[in-house]
């Protein structure tokens, strides 16, 4: 799939060549078009064409164009924008939170959530899934970004997460909501934030996206001061949501900070487990390459449970 210059600093070769071994295969009922990966109760071509694809054997001959065939000697498909396996969107936190990691040397939770919504899109795409956008802060914010199968919507996508920069403040609960209200068919839900906001509105939003019939996938995206609190000295901690700096000595803080940070990152785990959604929790400093290899062979093994 043809890639756009800008856009490679988002997608790292390492991480494809190994990402493109796997499938994100949807584990329960969600509405699209079959061709062979998913399993679906729904039939059907929606009139809106939109591209031409390969032949591939098992494809239904009913819709090889046979002038392309006439014309080059080679067998292709007419594909329509219902032609879907899958149809997923990606949540992508832009909130003030996420920017921090900005010290030199190291990747923001906003740049490494970059990375990870990239590299999924190009992987759905890659497998010939639909993919959207949409970016959140205290609401969907504009630039979302509709979900289409054909390959050269990546760039759309790249494309529009280059031009956001992470501000404002987080509200979940109403977040998810928007979007529940905003995907009308079912399909596959991408989380990924760092989800720090009221743990009773995350939660909420979760059980409401399931019960809404999507399936959810949550990347939780951490930096690793934030799951380790390593700081010994005197430190200064500046609000990156309105909230007031804050002056403490940390090693009089930490066992306290960590025991309520394990509560709260099992708290959403559990949740997930319990609405069947999949959950990733992603610390930074993780090559991301090793990590999406990781969850998503873990996840095809426990496809069907």
């Amino acid at each position: 799939m043809a890639i756009d210059e800008g856009a490679r600093r988002y997608l790292d070769p390492a991480t494809l060549v190994k990402i493109s071994r796997l499938e994100i295969v949807a584990r329960l009922v969600v509405e699209g078009f079959v061709t062979g990966r998913h399993k679906s109760p729904y039939h059907g071509f929606s009139i809106e064409f939109a591209e031409h694809r390969e032949y591939v054997p098992g494809d239904d001959l009913r819709h090889v164009d046979w002038k392309v065939y006439a014309r080059s000697d080679r067998y292709y498909v007419k594909q329509y924008e219902e032609e879907t396996n899958l149809r997923a969107y990606l949540v992508l936190d832009r909130s003030g939170s996420m920017r921090y990691g900005q010290a030199e040397g190291r990747v923001t939770k906003w740049l490494y959530g970059c990375y990870v919504s990239c590299a999924l899109a190009y992987l759905m795409l890659h497998q010939q899934d639909s993919v959207g956008l949409f970016l959140f802060d205290e609401g969907l914010r504009s630039g979302a970004v509709q979900a289409l199968s054909r390959p050269s919507h990546l760039n759309d996508i790249i494309k529009e997460i280059d031009g956001q920069r992470p501000g404002g403040r987080t509200a979940l609960g109403p977040v998810f909501d928007q979007v529940a209200e905003a995907v009308k068919r079912k399909g596959l839900i991408i989380i990924v934030s760092d989800l720090l906001g009221e743990l009773d509105e995350v939660l909420r939003g979760i059980r409401q996206l399931r019960h809404r019939g999507h399936e959810v996938m949550v990347f939780h995206v951490l930096d690793d001061d934030e799951l380790r609190f390593p700081f010994e000295s005197m430190t200064r901690f500046e609000g990156l949501e309105g909230l007031p700096p804050l002056v403490v000595h940390p090693p009089a803080l930490r066992q306290a900070y960590l025991r309520e940070v394990e509560t709260w990152q099992r708290a959403i785990e559990q949740e997930c487990r319990a609405e069947r959604v999949d959950y990733c929790l992603l610390d930074t400093r993780t090559s991301l390459d090793v990590a999406l290899t990781r969850f998503l062979a873990n996840r095809a093994s426990r496809r069907g449970r």
